[in-house]
C-alpha cells in the first residue's frame, strides 16, 4: 500500500507537471520511467510473480490516468523486461535485467513487426546471418518507441525457413542508425524511432532465445496483458472529466448516449478480468479469451474518450485540452500492436476454426 501511495504521488508531482509539454513539444520523460525503477517498483526480488504483475498492471493504468503517452513508454519497458524474464539466458537475466528493473537503463519492445508476422499480417523486416560469435542483423523495423543512447530493445530475425532468433540490441550498436519519428497527431513524447540495421553484430550473450518461435508464445500473453491497463487507465480519467461537467449548462449532460456510471460498470468488469488474467498459471491457454479482452478495453476506451468530449462541449474542443489529447491518445491505442484489425482478425480465424 506504501508503495502505491509514492507512486501515485510521483505521478502527480513528477509526471503531471510534464504532460502539456510532452504532448505539445514531443518531450520524453526519461527521468520519469527510470524514477520508477530507482524506486524499487519494478524489482523481482522479494515479489512473487504474482505480486509483480499484478503491481505493474496497477503502474501503467495509475500512468495513464495522467499520461497515455508515458503509460505506452512504460508498457514497452515492461516488454523488454518480459523478454529477459522469460529467457533462460544467465547474462541477460543476472547482468542486464538488474539494470533495466533498478532504472539505469530502459528497454523498448521492438516486436510490432514479428507479432504481425506470427498472425501472418506481414513478413519478417530482419535477416539474420550467424557467425562464430552471434549474429550479424540486417533490416528495417519502421517505428520502436521508448529508445534513447543508451536504451536496449528487443527484435527477431529470420535465420533461415526453419528459424528465427529473438534478441536484445543497444541502440548505440556500431551499424545501427536511428531516425526519430514526430509526425503522429499525438504520442510524439513516446521517443519512437525507426530503426536501419546493417550488419549489426548480436554476440551469443545477447541472444534471448535461439528459437524465437517456441519462445514467442511464452511472452505474448504479458505482452498483451500490460497493455490493458493502458486504456483503462485514459478510461478512468475520461469518466473523471465527465462527472466534472454533469451539471454544466443545466445539466442537459444526462440526455448523451454515453453516461459514466455505464463507463465505469464496464471498466471495473474489465479491470477485474485482466487481475484474474494476472493469476492465472495457464495464459498460454487463455490466448483467444485474453485476446478478445484486449478489443474489449480498446471498444471501451474509444466510447469513453469520445464520450468526453461530447460531455465536454466547446471546452473539449480546445487544443490543449485534457479531452482532445485523450482522444488522440486513443486512437493510437487502438492502433498499437495487436491493432483492431490484428485482434479481428485472430478472433475470427479462432471462430472460424472451431466451427469446422
Amino acid at each position: 500500500m506504501t508503495d502505491q501511495w509514492n507512486f501515485e504521488n510521483m505521478v502527480q508531482t513528477l509526471l503531471k507537471p510534464l504532460v502539456r509539454k510532452i504532448d505539445s513539444e514531443a518531450y520524453y520523460p526519461e527521468e520519469f520511467l527510470k524514477s520508477i525503477g530507482r524506486e524499487g517498483l519494478l524489482s523481482t526480488r522479494h515479489s512473487t510473480d504474482e505480486e509483480m504483475f499484478l503491481r505493474e498492471i496497477h503502474l501503467v493504468k495509475e500512468t495513464a490516468k495522467v499520461c497515455m503517452t508515458t503509460s505506452f513508454n512504460l508498457w514497452c519497458h515492461l516488454a523488454s523486461l518480459t523478454y529477459i524474464r522469460k529467457s533462460e539466458n544467465s547474462y541477460l537475466k543476472n547482468e542486464l535485467l538488474p539494470l533495466l528493473e533498478n532504472g539505469k537503463l530502459l528497454g523498448g519492445t521492438g516486436l510490432s513487426n514479428p507479432m504481425k508476422y506470427y498472425a501472418g499480417l506481414e513478413t519478417l523486416h530482419l535477416k539474420a546471418v550467424k557467425d562464430k560469435d552471434g549474429y550479424r542483423v540486417s533490416g528495417n523495423l519502421p517505428a520502436v518507441s521508448n529508445l534513447g543512447k543508451a536504451h536496449w530493445f528487443g527484435i527477431v530475425a529470420e535465420v533461415n525457413e526453419h528459424q528465427r532468433i529473438m534478441a536484445i540490441v543497444q541502440c548505440g550498436s556500431e551499424g545501427l542508425t536511428l531516425k526519430e519519428k514526430r509526425e503522429y497527431m499525438g504520442v510524439n513524447g513516446s521517443a519512437t524511432y525507426s530503426c536501419a540495421f546493417n550488419e549489426v553484430k548480436i554476440p551469443k550473450k545477447w541472444i534471448i532465445a535461439e528459437q524465437a518461435d517456441e519462445f514467442i508464445p511464452l511472452i505474448r500473453p504479458a505482452f498483451v496483458i500490460y497493455q490493458i491497463p493502458i486504456g483503462l487507465g485514459v478510461t478512468e480519467a475520461s469518466i473523471m472529466s465527465i462527472r466534472k461537467v454533469c451539471n454544466k449548462q443545466g445539466g442537459c449532460n444526462q440526455f448523451l448516449e454515453i453516461q459514466p456510471d455505464e463507463l465505469e460498470l464496464s471498466m471495473k468488469n474489465i479491470y477485474e478480468k485482466t487481475v484474474q488474467f494476472a493469476k492465472s498459471d495457464s495464459l498460454m491457454q487463455k490466448w483467444q479469451q485474453l485476446i478478445a479482452l484486449r478489443l474489449e478495453s480498446v471498444n471501451l476506451t474509444l466510447q469513453a474518450v469520445h464520450g468526453s468530449m461530447l460531455h465536454q462541449g466547446g471546452a473539449g474542443y480546445l487544443k490543449n485540452s485534457d479531452s482532445a489529447r485523450r482522444l488522440r491518445e486513443a486512437y493510437f491505442f487502438a492502433n498499437l500492436t495487436p491493432t483492431v484489425k490484428h485482434l479481428k482478425k485472430m478472433l475470427h480465424l479462432n471462430a472460424n476454426f472451431n466451427s469446422k
